[in-house]
């Protein structure tokens, strides 16, 4: 399956800006949006390197891009828990630039947003878990979380990785099931550990030494 770029150019920038926005809309329309704080920066620059370090731990790592890590997701999955889903965003579109340079790969500066800041931002949405039952804790907040990155990865993947699709597969079945691959186990590993009562006390402990010290 061949790809041409210049016959798609006017789409990606469409997509591109419509992420862009839809990224701003959430961060405005947030209702979690905080003052930054030096306890909020210091946790801030926590989690975003021992997301890195996790994201060292690989399980599996796919060819074209994507790796099954262990729970690299969750300390970025924390932060925005805890403080909401603008700084969330934030500290999540830094962690995808740290990504890139591990990794230093791209195909297009369209592609490398898509796939780097925009995508790990979208983790940021797991400050909306905030809104659902307290029950529920950081659950539905990292299914959301991933969700975002998985649109981001899955339009990425049909646009700039669509010709590594098996010959008479849909490229939206090939992307669809490649990003899948990766981040079903990904989310479901970090949902596992999420589920463990002393990480959801280590989430209310964050929150609450931040608010002493504001």
């Amino acid at each position: 399956m061949s790809f041409k770029f210049s016959s798609l150019s006017a789409t990606v920038w469409a997509i591109l800006v419509t992420c862009i926005i839809a990224g701003v809309v959430v961060f405005l329309i947030s209702k979690d949006q905080k003052k930054w704080t030096i306890r909020m920066i210091a946790n801030a620059a926590l989690c975003i390197a021992l997301a890195f370090l996790l994201s060292c731990i690989r399980l599996y790592k796919l060819p074209q891009g994507g790796s099954i890590t262990l729970a690299s997701m969750l300390p970025l999955f924390l932060f925005a828990y805890v403080y909401g889903v603008g700084p969330g965003m934030l500290v999540g579109a830094a962690y995808g630039f740290l990504q890139f340079i591990q990794d230093a790969y791209f195909v297009h500066p369209v592609e490398l947003i898509l796939d780097y800041p925009l995508a790990f931002a979208m983790l940021g949405l797991c400050g909306l878990a905030k809104k659902f039952p307290d029950s529920w804790g950081i659950i539905p907040g990292i299914a959301i979380g991933t969700l975002g990155r998985f649109l981001c990865a899955f339009i990425s993947g049909i646009i700039f990785f669509g010709m590594y699709a098996p010959e008479g597969q849909n490229v939206l079945v090939y992307s669809a099931v490649y990003n899948g691959f990766y981040l079903i186990p990904e989310a479901a590993i970090c949902i596992v550990i999420g589920l463990i009562p002393q990480i959801r006390t280590l989430a209310n402990q964050l929150a609450l030494s931040d608010k002493q010290y504001r």
